[in-house]
């Protein structure tokens, strides 16, 4: 088996279905980690539910937006002005058109990780949204901050641009990370590696790309522009943002 992850998908399916073609992903042998952030941007939220649903190892991440999803959808909360701003209206529209969202796809989001910690071959690795505090133990973590944090990823770009590239935020061998795009980091489209953080947001919520990644050759495959695939329909309408 092996283990890939892909980055925020934001309502991609047509770039999911690229990412998994061109890696070869096998949907009843490998595993998937989802990093987290289906949800909100581009108008295809069911189907890419509906395409997880198929693979038989999914492991998913709970992210920011998804929350919100997740809590509008099961009664918690209304149709938050933030959330819809922040692509949350392409979530709405597309749950509307049939009559709200399928236990199936609760069902995911009910069972997700805030983060995934797990050691294979000796190598310790966390999957989480947006990072966490490198001081904490896991189970100390704030929810919130996993899924909010950017200050992970900023503090292992000084780190490497200080030339300790060798330095291991929480004492992982490796941590995989989305939620902060690279086009907003970095301004490319390619995931990016700090010391032992690699950040799998590459813009697909906005106009870049969606990256899948075997987390152990780190080998990664990347969809068309976004904006190519869904031509003439905006994503995300903030840059980079949240």
């Amino acid at each position: 088996m092996k283990t890939f992850a892909v980055g925020d998908i934001h309502g991609t399916y047509r770039a999911l279905l690229q990412c998994f073609e061109r890696s070869r992903f096998d949907y009843k042998k490998d595993r998937l980690v989802v990093i987290g952030d289906v949800c909100d941007g581009y108008p295809d939220v069911v189907e890419c539910f509906d395409e997880l649903l198929k693979i038989d190892n999914l492991v998913y991440i709970w992210g920011n937006h998804d929350k919100w999803a997740y809590d509008f959808y099961r009664g918690v909360t209304g149709p938050e002005p933030f959330w819809i701003k922040q692509g949350g209206e392409a979530t709405f529209d597309a749950y509307a058109k049939i009559g709200g969202m399928p236990a199936a796809h609760l069902e995911i989001l009910k069972n997700a990780h805030v983060a995934l910690e797990e050691k294979v071959l000796g190598v310790l690795r966390l999957f989480v949204h947006g990072g966490i505090d490198p001081n904490k133990k896991l189970e100390k973590q704030d929810p919130e901050l996993c899924m909010w944090d950017r200050q992970l990823l900023y503090s292992a770009r000084e780190k490497h641009h200080q030339k300790n590239e060798d330095y291991k935020f929480g004492g992982y061998d490796e941590i995989f990370i989305g939620h902060t795009s690279t086009q907003g980091v970095g301004r490319t489209t390619l995931p990016t590696h700090f010391c032992n953080v690699w950040n799998l947001d590459t813009g697909a919520g906005w106009d870049g790309k969606l990256t899948i990644m075997d987390v152990e050759t780190k080998e990664y495959w990347q969809s068309d522009l976004v904006h190519h695939l869904y031509g003439g329909i905006q994503g995300r309408k903030n840059k980079y943002d949240y």
